[in-house]
């Protein structure tokens, strides 16, 4: 994929003045100290003791420092660390490192991939089994087989530029071999940053010594030692490093699969984990979570469970994503780690929608290496249930990096003679309104839609990067906006400009800042209509069926007057959302909030390709049926439907033309009956590439065709 913004390289001085035995000298030195380095971190075969690894580097050193034009990129002296930095500059990653989907038992790594097969609409495809370590993921790009950036994940779309730092872990390689003949021009590689288990309390030590605060846990100083802005302090610290993915390339063949990409990597030099295995069933990838949990307290690094990935790249572009998660891969979690602590206090937050949730305020307790002082309660029943009680010892729960939750009440517990059970409020925190709890759900909801809580949490949403993006608009600002009377919806944001002089009055908004905020509202009118969608909040409306419904509208207009039989005919949309979505625009003043941005023009682009009216496609109707070996049948419908075609799923008199794949059944016999043309699945991709038209018996283009 192409990197537009190509990242800085290393400029190093050409002198042709330095001794030819010198010259000679440094680059067997540098041939023997990589070589020492691959075979200790790679190949688990070390050649040089540290004594003669030191003395080498020594020497090497002292030769670049007399002659400053023999350092080279790929020279080991490189990682002893750079001059301190002011910040780290940021990094848009060229592909976005997305997150994964969890599951936590058989039948959820079960259902994940049968829903990835109804999908493919296979009957199996081969699997990938790797490591889920706990440490910091990384980008890093080569170019030219020389490391020019790495990257933090960031929230994976932007990351921060590390490559300072980075350069000083020696499992990294400075230079991918077989960089002239094997690796492409440009790659980027992809891993995890930890630190060894081993190493660990002696940085700790090392850190209360010098009078620093101890790290809580390896993944915590992995983190902490990648960030300092001083590389030459991250040399000291000894990370290290494995490579699970490539992220994109360049002017080059991809691998066919992500088994061959790993060993591809491997053969570059990158450092991949050798407990990474293959499996073709689910029973197979059990065997291999079951090993790993076994293994797990003999290995020198933390592991929180097993990343599971469909082997096939062509496979993983076909399922795609849904919202930031992959549906080609899952991370099965081990179980969750406890801890026990006091319950001090039990508060109730109202989020955007309503719903009341409570949670614990906690006396501070490690659990899984992380300081938890506040943990979800879930909801009422769940207190009434477990009869949680202030100042109960309770036990704490997290489970990978989920939210930590209140499990029960410890088996050690003692009540004083006044605890009392707790007395979940019957009207909002924030507005005092009666709430609501139907029979169907645990939730208890406020249903003011006016409510200042819900309306700031809705504001904070609306504004965040995955909805319409406005920089500066954090929860600061969303709570401060509404509370003095800026606004009172979220139409009025887009008239703040008229009240530059009163934003300018507010704490710490500078002129710099309200103009920088009132430019990224104005900005945010352009996005489109499926981010406007996620962005409004409504229950059941996420990134996903925002797109549903905004190919299917187009704009607020023809969505806002939507029957739900009209909702329900769209892929994906079921009878809850499609219900909620026709009460959320029956209610009025929704209604004033949709002619309001409406009348602002706001989310009025629309991202959807026209159907093309000039493909020979255009008009025609068309069946899909059997399987098909390059496409799903939905993905063959949207090809259809894409160049101005009709896809349906009945055959009629008015189809033109039935694509029948392998294993077609009772739709090929009536479409014989009726004459329709049936063409195979090559004809049915020329037709849609070329425009090469198969001889049809009907009119082509005509969609009464009988």
């Amino acid at each position: 994929m192409p990197d537009n913004d190509s990242p800085p390289q290393l400029q190093f001085d050409s002198d042709s003045s330095v001794p030819e035995q010198v010259v000679v000298r440094a680059a067997q030195l540098r041939a023997e100290i990589n070589r020492a380095n691959r075979l200790y971190y790679l190949e688990n075969a070390p050649e040089l003791d540290d004594a003669e690894w030191d003395g080498r580097m020594q020497e090497l050193l002292a030769l670049e420092t007399e002659h400053p034009s023999l350092r080279t990129p790929d020279s080991p002296t490189q990682r002893v660390g750079a001059p301190p930095a002011d910040g780290f500059d940021e990094v848009v990653h060229p592909v976005p490192m997305l997150s994964l989907g969890n599951v936590f038992d058989e039948d959820g790594l079960r259902a994940w991939y049968q829903r990835a097969l109804d999908y493919l609409e296979l009957e199996s495809t081969p699997m990938v089994c790797e490591l889920k370590i706990d440490g910091l993921a990384l980008a890093i790009t080569y170019r030219d087989g020389v490391m020019a950036r790495a990257a933090t994940r960031g929230d994976g779309e932007r990351g921060e530029d590390v490559t300072a730092n980075v350069r000083t872990i020696r499992s990294v390689p400075l230079t991918l071999e077989g960089a002239e003949g094997t690796a492409p021009p440009v790659v980027e590689l992809r891993g995890e940053v930890f630190l060894p288990n081993s190493r660990f309390a002696d940085l700790n030590a090392e850190r209360e010594e010098a009078g620093l605060p101890a790290y809580v846990n390896p993944r915590n100083s992995a983190s902490g030692s990648l960030r300092q802005l001083d590389s030459g302090e991250t040399a000291k610290r000894p990370l290290d490093m494995f490579f699970y993915a490539l992220g994109y390339v360049e002017n080059a063949e991809e691998p066919a699969s992500h088994w061959d990409a790993l060993q591809a990597m491997k053969g570059w030099g990158g450092r991949t984990n050798e407990w990474t295995r293959r499996a073709d069933t689910v029973e197979e990838v059990m065997a291999a979570i079951g090993n790993a949990g076994e293994v797990r307290e003999s290995l020198d690094y933390g592991i929180d469970g097993v990343v599971i990935k469909i082997d096939s790249i062509a496979i993983q572009r076909r399922l795609g994503y849904v919202g930031r998660d992959p549906r080609w891969a899952i991370a099965f979690k081990f179980p969750a780690e406890q801890a026990e602590t006091t319950l001090k206090a039990i508060h109730v937050n109202v989020g955007r929608t309503g719903a009341l949730t409570p949670w614990a305020e906690l006396e501070p307790v490690v659990v899984g290496g992380v300081t938890v002082g506040r943990a979800t309660l879930h909801n009422k029943d769940e207190i009434a249930r477990k009869d949680f009680r202030e100042g109960d010892r309770v036990v704490v729960q997290r489970a990978g990096d989920v939210i930590p939750q209140v499990v029960e009440v410890s088996s050690r517990n003692k009540r004083s003679a006044d605890s009392a059970p707790f007395e979940f409020p019957d009207a909002c925190p924030s507005c005092g309104t009666n709430t609501v709890q139907t029979e169907d759900e645990a939730v208890t909801r406020c249903v003011n839609a006016t409510c200042p809580a819900q309306f700031e949490r809705l504001l904070e949403h609306f504004a965040s990067r995955r909805a319409m993006d406005i920089e500066g608009l954090g929860e600061r600002v969303a709570q401060d906006l509404p509370r003095l009377g800026f606004i009172s919806n979220i139409a009025a944001l887009y008239n703040l400009r008229s009240r530059r002089d009163d934003l300018l009055e507010l704490d710490k908004m500078g002129e710099k800042r309200v103009d920088n905020l009132l430019t990224a509202i104005d900005e945010s009118k352009f996005r489109p209509m499926s981010r406007l969608m996620y962005a409004l909040g409504i229950p059941g409306i996420g990134s996903e069926s925002a797109e549903w419904l905004s190919r299917r509208f187009h704009d607020l207009k023809g969505l806002r007057k939507a029957t739900e039989e009209e909702l329900l005919s769209i892929d994906g949309i079921g009878p809850i959302v499609a219900a909620t979505l026709v009460a959320y625009m029956a209610q009025e003043q929704n209604e004033d909030l949709i002619e309001g941005l409406i009348d602002l023009k706001v989310g009025a682009r629309d991202e959807t390709p026209e159907p093309s009216a000039d493909h020979p496609v255009s008009g025609v109707t068309f069946v899909v049926t059997g399987r098909l070996d390059s496409m799903s049948r939905s993905e063959a419908q949207s090809r259809i439907k894409i160049l101005g075609g009709k896809a349906t799923g009945a055959v009629t008199k008015k189809t033109n033309y039935l694509v029948a794949g392998a294993e077609a059944g009772s739709k090929l016999k009536k479409a014989q009956r009726l004459g329709v043309h049936v063409i195979n699945e090559g004809e049915f991709i020329e037709f849609m590439d070329a425009g090469i038209v198969p001889i049809a018996p009907g009119p082509v283009g005509n969609s009464d065709a009988s």
